[in-house]
């Protein structure tokens, strides 16, 4: 006879850097295996945010502490976190061990949550939920992300080059990697998913394969 599987419930970890496909292949494996979605990198951006409009340098821990320590989820709907400044306020305040401190709690909540759940950042498979059933470290070129982002920034509006939107890419991959709290890393038993020569549609096909046998695993105790 079968025994329960070891843990309660399927959690997906998705991580990896800024523009790597990563937020698009969550929400389409959340629409598949009928998951709630968080996308950890909102948090970030909200507290950047949240600091500027008080005026306060990103630098500043405390300032980043106080804004995290008082985030709600309302605050995740602005849509002043997907603008390129976001971005870049959000790997700034990232580095605050504070403001992680304070963010832990909210990501594990989420992914702890019955039925299971679907997370994408960059600390998901190594800190917030360590031992999820399934993992993956979805990638792609410098080039190739730059390219990504510039689109979707040049659809919302904003007027910004490719070369200034590579720096930035290769700025918070540096900052975002060699931070001392939570670094930004595939975890040992992470998929990697290089999507830089993938559409939409077969990067997503991809993952969903990935998670499938990571399921499959998952169901069928050793």
């Amino acid at each position: 006879m079968r025994e329960d599987p070891p843990n309660p419930f399927f959690v997906v970890a998705v991580d990896g850097p800024a523009a790597s496909g990563k937020g698009t292949i969550a929400q389409d494996l959340g629409g598949w295996l009928k998951l709630p979605v968080l996308d950890t990198g909102l948090l970030y951006r909200a507290v950047g945010v949240l600091v500027e409009k008080s005026g306060q340098s990103l630098d500043n821990p405390e300032a980043a502490a106080a804004a995290a320590e008082t985030l709600t989820a309302d605050q995740l709907e602005d849509a002043a976190l997907r603008t390129r400044a976001a971005g870049e306020a959000a790997s700034r305040v990232a580095v605050h061990q504070r403001v992680r401190d304070a963010l832990l709690d909210f990501q594990r909540t989420f992914a702890n949550q019955e039925g299971g759940a679907i997370l994408d950042g960059r600390d998901i498979g190594t800190v917030i939920a360590p031992l999820a059933p399934a993992k993956l470290y979805v990638t792609a070129k410098p080039a190739i992300r730059a390219d990504r982002r510039w689109k979707q920034l040049k659809a919302q509006g904003e007027r910004v080059t490719k070369a200034d939107i590579l720096a930035d890419i290769r700025r918070r991959d540096r900052r975002d990697g060699g931070r001392d709290t939570a670094p930004m890393k595939r975890a040992q038993d992470a998929v990697l998913l290089d999507t830089s020569e993938m559409t939409i549609e077969q990067a997503a096909d991809a993952a969903r394969r990935i998670v499938e046998a990571a399921r499959a695993r998952w169901l069928t105790p050793s």
